[in-house]
């Protein structure tokens, strides 16, 4: 039995040792290591590299809900509406031996119902809300900002560097030019906070229109002429000179560009054929105030335009009147009398001014006034056509808003607007029914309406 024993033992040891001898032949797999994400501090919260690049990424976005009421005019009117919008933004940065190379995306998301929409025909669907830029019904993308920065070079869908205030409260609903356009831009920078741009600026690819109303009667010609936009040559040019320092910022921007119509529907205008230069001027300063509170701030700014009223934040191609119907916009018209083109002009003024009660508890302010000279009779309009000369609209708009930030991202507040807008002429008055009716002469109203955000970044 020992001697079995001993050669069982034996044998198992043998083929133990074989066995071994084989596996340590074969190739040995080692875990891949582990590349965890970093932190990239370079371009301050929120960014880290992209893992196996150099390249740092930050995702954020914002969600909001908003809650308006304001004043109807009409049985075929709402008195409220809502818009529920989704913001995402992708920034992506890497540092070169030419600078930083930036890559920016932001896209949105909103659905409107009320009095976001926008109106059709001479009455507005929703109430009259001051400053409101409608939307369409249901639910619209936006491809909101698209660029790429390398060095100086700022290429792509960007805020338009006329801008300077541009809605810079978030809350409050004042005229105010704030487009993001289709744009080729340069910025030098000279130290100390100065810089300064030329860009050229594709105006048909912006969220606010450039060109305002695309079908208008001539002056005193009502309806058998008409001004259709042709095509253009080269993009507005605009330049601005920028300073950024601790006190605050300022800038002075200008905007040049090239306008073609021509007259339809009129045997004697038929050759009619304009080829008029736009062009706006801008200067604002944004003063910080800290002596007040941490935060606070005061801002100015003047904007004069010839030819080009978007500039001046007329946004769409129609003024929403409530009872006065709608007056459509344009930014030239052509005189049936001389033949020739007649730009519209207009110039508007803003201030706005941002206080924190406490650092969780903040009020914002805003009012702009603005008068246009248009120099037509809107005949696309039967209430207006009844008017004797152009209307020659003036507006003053007033936003106040108080927020609450319970915690950092989350904005609750309360906006109250109002507006009161005056015309040159007396038009028709628009009764309950949506009818024209009394041909009482109006030439003002006012307006007042409310709004709820609830609003969420990340």
């Amino acid at each position: 039995m020992k001697l079995v024993k001993s050669l069982l033992l034996g044998t198992a040891a043998g083929i133990a040792a074989v066995a071994g001898a084989q596996a340590a032949d074969l190739p040995s797999r080692k875990a891949a290591p582990v590349e965890y994400v970093r932190v990239c501090t370079a371009y301050g919260a929120g960014f880290f590299y992209i893992p196996g690049t150099d390249s740092c990424l930050r995702i954020s976005g914002r969600v909001r809900a908003e809650y308006a009421v304001g004043q109807r005019y009409s049985d075929y009117q709402d008195a409220y509406g809502t818009r529920a919008r989704g913001r995402l933004n992708i920034d992506v940065r890497t540092a070169t031996a030419y600078g930083t190379l930036r890559t920016f995306i932001r896209y949105e998301l909103t659905n409107n119902t009320g009095i976001y929409t926008a109106g059709t025909g001479p009455f507005n669907t929703g109430a009259n809300v001051p400053g409101l830029v409608r939307g369409a019904a249901g639910t619209g993308s936006l491809l909101d900002l698209a660029y790429v920065q390398f060095g100086p070079i700022t290429a792509g869908r960007a805020q338009s560097f006329f801008d300077f205030y541009a809605s810079d409260l978030n809350f409050a609903s004042i005229r105010t030019a704030d487009s993001r356009v289709n744009l080729l831009a340069y910025t030098a920078t000279f130290g100390s906070g100065f810089s300064a741009t030329v860009s050229l600026e594709d105006r048909t690819s912006g969220t606010v229109g450039r060109e305002l109303g695309g079908v208008i009667g001539g002056i005193g010609f009502l309806g058998t002429a008409a001004a259709v936009t042709q095509g253009q040559d080269y993009p507005d040019i605009v330049a601005s000179l920028r300073v950024d320092q601790g006190w605050g910022s300022a800038q002075l921007s200008g905007a040049v560009g090239q306008r073609k119509y021509a007259a339809v529907g009129a045997a004697a205008l038929g050759a009619v054929d304009g080829d008029e230069v736009a062009w706006a001027i801008q200067g604002g300063v944004k003063i910080n105030l800290p002596m007040l509170a941490a935060g606070d701030a005061l801002w100015l700014q003047a904007a004069y335009a010839d030819g080009a009223l978007g500039y001046l934040g007329w946004s769409g191609n129609s003024l929403g009147l409530g009872r006065l119907g709608r007056l459509t916009l344009a930014d030239a018209s052509i005189n049936p009398v001389t033949g020739k083109v007649d730009n519209s002009t207009g110039w508007s003024v803003v201030a706005a001014f941002r206080h924190f009660w406490t650092p969780t508890l903040r009020t914002e302010i805003g009012a702009s006034y603005s008068e246009l000279k248009l120099g037509y009779v809107d005949t696309a309009t039967a209430l207006f056509a009844l008017a004797p000369r152009s209307l020659d609209p003036k507006e003053f708009l007033l936003a106040a808003n108080l927020i609450w930030s319970p915690v950092s991202g989350l904005d609750i507040g309360v906006e109250v607007l109002y507006s009161h807008l005056d015309v040159r002429s007396p038009v028709g008055l628009v009764n309950n029914a949506s009818v024209r009716s009394n041909l009482l002469g109006i030439k003002s109203e006012d307006s007042i309406s409310g709004r709820l955000r609830i609003q969420r970044d990340f």
